[in-house]
């Protein structure tokens, strides 16, 4: 079942917040928190994180039914790698070093930057690419 294009779109915009705070601050609960979020889409779906939820409840009604719609599988994909760099962002901050927290919480930051300013999602045709790979490979 396809989903809201906006979706994804708004849980980037929230993420790009919420990695800037933990940028700004080095709070590695902050980047805890992301974390979650990631493995909930990863594990759930985009639909089924926190900013899914959050989308679905205070955002969707108040801006109208969706007329764009995609599959979940690439956005799924993205929380999936949004997860890892997060993750290995959190051993970085947690017990060292320091620069490896700093530059995969950057890395995830820009993605998820590109995804709400631009609606270009890197996890996106980072699966789109592995799928044309492994079909060719067959």
């Amino acid at each position: 079942m396809d989903i809201d294009a906006r979706g994804p779109r708004f849980g980037a915009a929230v993420t790009t917040v919420v990695l800037a705070v933990v940028l700004i601050t080095g709070s590695a609960w902050l980047l805890a928190w992301q974390t979650l979020a990631f493995a909930l889409g990863a594990a759930g779906g985009v639909a089924r994180s926190p900013y899914g939820w959050l989308f679905r409840k205070a955002v969707r009604p108040r801006i109208g039914p969706p007329t764009e719609f995609e599959a979940p599988e690439p956005p799924r994909f993205a929380q999936a790698v949004g997860f890892a760099f997060a993750a290995l962002g959190l051993i970085g901050f947690g017990v060292g070093p320091e620069w490896l927290g700093l530059a995969a919480t950057g890395a995830a930051l820009a993605a998820a930057f590109l995804n709400a300013a631009f609606g270009y999602c890197l996890g996106c045709e980072m699966y789109l690419l592995v799928r044309r790979l492994t079909v060719r490979a067959e």
